[in-house]
């Protein structure tokens, strides 16, 4: 690290912020398919919610008008990539990145949830 960047300051994990239309189905989703438990909510109604499982955790904000990049916005690293791959096709999700070995060290896919946010999975091979 250059002198320029070292505060002396140490960083922790870092939460994936989404855009979601409709905070009931995405709670819907993040809970009951990919087993997050909520921890925060704001709001009435519901504007923001966070959620967390295991090390991982998704700030949900409300944005009504929201339109899905078509670009990842959150990658998310799992021990069992190919379960969750399960899981996702389970479920009728629509899989953007087909699962497969990366030359960077990843098994990994790319999913798209409720509200067009794209989910980069991976899992170091």
């Amino acid at each position: 690290m250059n002198d320029i960047a070292d505060h002396g300051v140490r960083f922790g994990r870092i939460a994936a912020m989404l855009p979601v239309k409709d905070m009931t189905k995405a709670y819907d989703f993040y809970t009951n398919v990919l087993g997050f438990k909520k921890t925060f909510e704001n709001g009435n109604p519901v504007g923001f919610m966070i959620l967390k499982r295991d090390q991982g955790e998704v700030h949900l904000t409300l944005q009504p008008n929201h339109k899905a990049a078509d670009f990842n916005v959150a990658h998310l690293m799992v021990d069992n990539v190919d379960a969750l791959h399960a899981v996702c096709q389970q479920y009728g999700l629509r899989i953007i990145k087909s699962l497969q070995d990366k030359d960077y060290g990843l098994r990994a896919f790319v999913f798209e949830g409720p509200d067009g946010n794209r989910i980069d999975v991976g899992q170091p091979i």
